[in-house]
């Protein structure tokens, strides 16, 4: 029996270890079988789709959790301190009878805050996308809270006439009506107007809520007197969109229906 050469034998070893290109590997043992390159390549593609799969998952429940997590952004917490300061405000406001100088400086800080947190959760939410449908629904109740309970008071206490508040009021919740009623044939988009009518509004609320005496005293008056004014031409306005966006849409509608039966 011829032997085979012990550098043979060596070789051979050292090339069931060594890769075609150089590369170290495993060696095969007795009766170790191994898989054809076509089966690992399908094992490899099954592995990473089913985890591409889950991964894929994954995402789509991290998504979810950032969009529930949107909510508590920092435009909605503006908007929900606005509203717990609603009875924080009435409370101060009666406190101590209601005509105590130093309950309604508290306040008159307590409206000026929810004023200031107005002007900026809007801002906040269109800059840095964080408008939320929460949002969208909070915002204007928390906007009307605070303004209307503002007056009630100040009516309630004798030192504003009724029928200013009901104007004010009125307005108000008219025209979100309003806006709700013709939505289906668009959207009617803040004026400026109207922005200066809520400005003016909380000037000369505010000035209402704090004991003021003297000429400032007859300076909201006629503060409070340009609110009205603008209060009511701004209602106008908006209802004159009304009218022209629902005959716009109710027009373009008629117009799609003769096209299709055409």
């Amino acid at each position: 029996m011829t032997g085979v050469p012990a550098s043979a034998a060596g070789g051979s070893s050292r090339a069931s270890r060594t890769g075609p290109r150089g590369g170290t590997g495993a060696a095969q043992e007795p009766g170790e079988c191994t898989a054809p390159a076509g089966a690992v390549d399908r094992g490899r593609a099954e592995r990473g789709a089913t985890e591409g799969g889950a991964s894929g998952r994954g995402g789509k429940i991290a998504a979810a959790a950032v969009n529930q997590a949107s909510v508590w952004n920092v435009a909605n917490l503006l908007t929900m301190l606005r509203l717990l300061l609603v009875p924080a405000f009435v409370a101060l406001m009666l406190g101590n009878g209601g005509y105590d100088p130093a309950w309604r400086s508290f306040a008159w800080a307590a409206f000026a805050i929810a004023m200031i947190t107005d002007l900026f959760d809007g801002h906040l939410a269109r800059t840095y996308n964080l408008v939320t449908d929460f949002g969208k629904i909070a915002d204007p109740i928390a906007d009307k809270a605070i303004m209307g309970a503002a007056l009630i008071c100040l009516s309630a206490l004798g030192d504003l006439p009724w029928w200013v508040t009901a104007v004010i009021l009125g307005r108000e919740l008219g025209i979100t009506v309003l806006r709700f009623v013709v939505i289906r044939y668009g959207v009617i988009p803040a004026s400026r107007g109207g922005k200066v009518k809520t400005l003016t509004q909380g000037i000369a609320v505010g000035m209402y809520v704090l004991a003021l005496t003297g000429p400032l005293a007859t300076l909201r008056f006629w503060v409070m007197a340009a609110a009205v004014v603008l209060t009511v031409a701004t209602g106008l306005d908006y209802v004159k969109q009304a009218i022209v966006l629902r005959r716009r849409g109710i027009a373009e509608r008629r117009a799609a229906l003769k096209e299709t039966e055409a």
